[in-house]
């Protein structure tokens, strides 16, 4: 039987995912393709951290099998809240909106379960911020704004409440909402019989990744109208 995670062992894990952030480069070339401009706003598990090549993260898979352009400038530790000062005279929003794309992606959420305690409610009023900033910016882009991703079993209270406040937010700028994304690595973290993670024990796998793809693939296919 798999042992479960302390929650000291899953804050343990979170310094994992935030130390690797210090000094983020954005990707911020978008890739060929003949379809849309798609803009990614995401943290690791978005950036692909733990595949072995960007070609193997879920982003691109998606996108290379839609002929998407994929620009995707995701941070390692990035939150609403996490990191946000990485940057220079821009952030992350900023960044996808002076690309005018097409569509965009909001991953967000799983660094700031470890800012919890301290910031919660300036996590919830920049989900907000973050959210009707991209809308008004980009009002006939179509947003797509996915369950913030977790990566253990030991799920934090905080889990569910960030989940909430992203899909509040995500239905009063009228985007698309694709649940459940938290439990997409379920039965499959470090430490399982058939783990889906990469050697850090934090991040997916190229396996994991690919998983990942078939989830949004099929999450995308039951939105109306389809991506």
């Amino acid at each position: 039987m798999r042992r479960l995670r302390s929650l000291a062992s899953v804050v343990a894990l979170a310094l994992g995912l935030t130390a690797c952030a210090a000094s983020p480069a954005p990707d911020t070339a978008a890739t060929p393709g003949n379809g849309p401009l798609v803009a990614f706003y995401g943290d690791s598990y978005t950036l692909g951290t733990g595949a072995s090549d960007p070609s193997m993260r879920w982003s691109t898979i998606i996108s290379e099998a839609r002929g998407w352009n994929e620009f995707n400038p995701s941070v390692n530790g990035l939150g609403f809240v996490n990191h946000r000062s990485d940057f220079e005279e821009d952030d992350l929003p900023a960044l996808v909106i002076a690309e005018r794309p097409d569509i965009v992606f909001i991953t967000m959420g799983l660094n700031d379960n470890f800012s919890f305690a301290g910031r919660a409610d300036l996590i919830h009023e920049t989900i907000t911020a973050d959210l009707t900033r991209i809308r008004d910016a980009l009002p006939a882009a179509r947003i797509i704004v996915v369950e913030p991703f977790w990566y253990t079993e030991e799920r934090p209270d905080s889990v569910e409440t960030i989940i909430g406040w992203v899909e509040d937010a995500a239905v009063s700028i009228d985007a698309d909402w694709i649940p459940g994304a938290s439990r997409w690595l379920d039965g499959h973290y470090a430490g399982a019989e058939e783990s889906w993670m990469a050697a850090d024990g934090i991040h997916p796998s190229d396996t994991g990744y690919r998983h990942m793809a078939a989830q949004m693939d099929a999450a995308l296919a039951r939105l109306d109208p389809a991506l």
